[in-house]
């Protein structure tokens, strides 16, 4: 079995962007209060101390670039081509196909707000664009 190239310096960088794009998209000045009012949080008086979901959410950030960057490159030396457009139509198919499937799919099983889901999948768009510029003009070594 072979696995692919992966840039670990791009994961890292993308991992990290990830969470600027996160403290950005969730913020008061920009979709924080929609989203805390269209969720259900207080924004006050948050119900648990943000360490664990913090961890949490840099672990998932890592994992994601890191399956990215990965299937980037399975992408690159399937359809050759650039790199960076590999990069970008595999983070949106990979979006599509699971990201925002799945969430459409748990959401309306669970009856939030189409507009919290249209949300929550659009800065999850965002983000994987983020992660796959970073991977796509950072590609590994010697390809």
């Amino acid at each position: 079995m072979t696995v692919p190239e992966i840039n670990y310096w791009a994961v890292l960088v993308a991992t990290a962007a990830s969470m600027v794009v996160g403290a950005v998209w969730y913020s008061r000045g920009v979709m924080g209060e929609r989203w805390a009012r269209l969720a259900g949080v207080d924004l006050e008086h948050p119900s648990r101390r943000p360490l664990w979901p913090m961890i949490t959410t840099v672990l998932m950030s890592l994992i994601t670039a890191w399956v990215l960057a990965g299937a980037a490159t399975i992408a690159w030396h399937f359809y050759a081509g650039s790199y960076f457009w590999a990069s970008v139509v595999t983070s949106v198919t990979l979006w599509a196909g699971f990201t925002a499937a799945r969430l459409i799919t748990h959401d309306a099983f669970e009856g939030r707000s189409t507009r919290l889901t249209t949300l929550n999948i659009g800065h999850e768009l965002v983000t994987v664009l983020v992660m796959a510029l970073i991977v796509g003009v950072w590609p590994p070594a010697g390809l």
